[in-house]
């Protein structure tokens, strides 16, 4: 049995898997609302950079949910449109939630913030902690400010677009850690009681040596996206209808493998304990072709290598009327497993099915991230995210660019930064739809 079947030192058996869960507070406080708490109510004080529908909604109303002594105390946003509807968005879903707004909302005037440098007063502001979910483009040097200031860190993913953005979140990680700073970020899957329990038995050996696997995610072209800003208004420039459109353009987002099929690929990072070694990937945009819709792909297919010859198949759409999948398979020299929808099945020589309880991941990440701060024993999943991100962009550019690709020289070597230039409001370059054959390998 070779190194991706033996269970490392670090890892949990299932009994103790079961009795941290236990004792750890987070996953054992599972109470009638659905409310999970950290162990002590000392006040955390955060603040929100971005406040668009992730960040007013689910970011920072599962942070309240997840423990007490969570206050809202300053947010900011590159818009003022946003920023002046963020507060009625954050009561409402506070009172949704049976969430006290009182307690928890303590945002004034003084501390509500807009324009490119609003994270940096967030940041400046009597913050313990930031919540980081602007677009994924703005993550890197967000992170890397929060970080210099002695802040913790949530940081939605994907957190980074191209390899300079991701070696800099990789160097923040580093620097978090010396720090003690917690840095964690937004792959809710890892919270998924049954993902963890079912990878844990892969990790012990359940299936044997994993031989291949595939991570399928087909859905819809997401249309309906924000659709009250999809035509350009007379005044905003170029640079702001891009920002106010990211997810559908490659230097914002990243583009959808990245942007969202991160969480899946980041699932398979975790089954194999690894991120690929090689890639070869296609693409391309066939239906969601409408200028709108930026320059992005609405499929792609890549063959990730992973070390020990393990190959994964990954297929990725977002194309209307594509039958809906989301799942992740593996197969052993003694079975397979089948992750899917927040459920792990085992067949083969030891079958097995998860029947436990699944508390909200999304929550949860708040409760172990809270914890570990008040414990004094920060998580940091800094550099873990910045691999799982890195093995999105890793398959996009070889689908970009019709090469085969090798990591070291991918997560290293290139050069590539999208940036377009000065972070202001203007004109912006050119950026046409990537065409394998013509698009430059950077």
């Amino acid at each position: 049995m070779n190194k991706r079947s033996v269970k490392s030192k670090n890892q949990l058996t299932r009994r103790g898997f079961i009795k941290k869960s236990a004792q750890g507070g987070a996953a054992a406080l599972l109470i009638s609302n659905g409310m999970l708490y950290g162990k002590t109510p000392d006040k955390i004080k955060v603040g929100l950079i971005g406040c668009g529908g992730r960040g007013t909604g689910a970011g920072i109303i599962d942070c309240a949910q997840s423990s007490p002594g969570v206050e809202l105390v300053a947010i900011g946003d590159l818009f003022e449109d946003h920023v002046g509807s963020a507060p009625e968005r954050i009561k409402t879903n506070l009172q949704e939630r049976g969430l006290s707004v009182k307690d928890i909302y303590k945002v004034t005037p003084e501390t509500t913030f807009v324009g490119f440098d609003a994270y940096k007063k967030v940041i400046a502001s009597d913050v313990d902690m930031v919540i980081l979910t602007s677009p994924p483009f703005f993550r890197p040097k967000h992170l890397r400010a929060a970080v210099e200031a002695g802040k913790h860190v949530f940081m939605e993913k994907p957190v980074a677009v191209d390899p300079v953005g991701v070696r800099s979140v990789i160097g923040s990680s580093d620097m978090a850690m010396e720090k003690g700073l917690a840095l964690v970020a937004g792959t809710q899957s890892r919270r998924m009681l049954s993902y963890r329990e079912t990878i844990q038995r892969i990790h012990n050996g359940d299936i044997g040596d994993i031989t291949g696997g595939q991570v399928v995610r087909a859905g819809g072209a997401m249309r309906d996206w924000r659709t009250e800003e999809e035509s350009r208004k007379p005044e905003w420039s170029e640079m702001e209808y891009h920002i106010r459109r990211w997810l559908f353009w490659t230097w914002l987002s990243g583009d959808f493998i990245t942007e969202m099929h991160v969480h899946n690929l980041d699932i398979m990072n975790w089954i194999l304990q690894s991120h690929p070694v090689k890639c070869m990937g296609v693409g391309g945009r066939q239906v969601r072709t409408e200028k709108k819709y930026g320059n992005l792909y609405d499929h792609f297919a890549v063959e990730y290598e992973y070390p020990n010859d393990v190959r994964i198949e990954y297929i990725g759409t977002q194309i209307d009327k594509f039958t809906y999948r989301s799942d992740q398979r593996v197969t052993g020299t003694q079975g397979s497993v089948y992750l899917y929808g927040g459920n792990g099945i085992i067949k083969g020589a030891n079958p097995w099915e998860f029947k436990g309880e699944k508390p909200n991941p999304s929550v949860l990440q708040f409760s172990e991230m809270i914890d570990s701060i008040r414990n004094a024993k920060p998580l940091n999943e800094g550099r873990q995210i910045a691999e799982s991100t890195m093995t999105a962009i890793f398959g996009r550019m070889s689908a970009y660019t019709g090469r085969a690709l090798n990591w070291d020289w991918a997560m290293n070597a290139s050069k590539l930064d999208l940036t377009p230039g000065e972070m202001e409001f203007g004109d912006l370059p050119d950026m046409p739809v990537p065409m394998p054959g013509v698009t430059e390998l950077i």
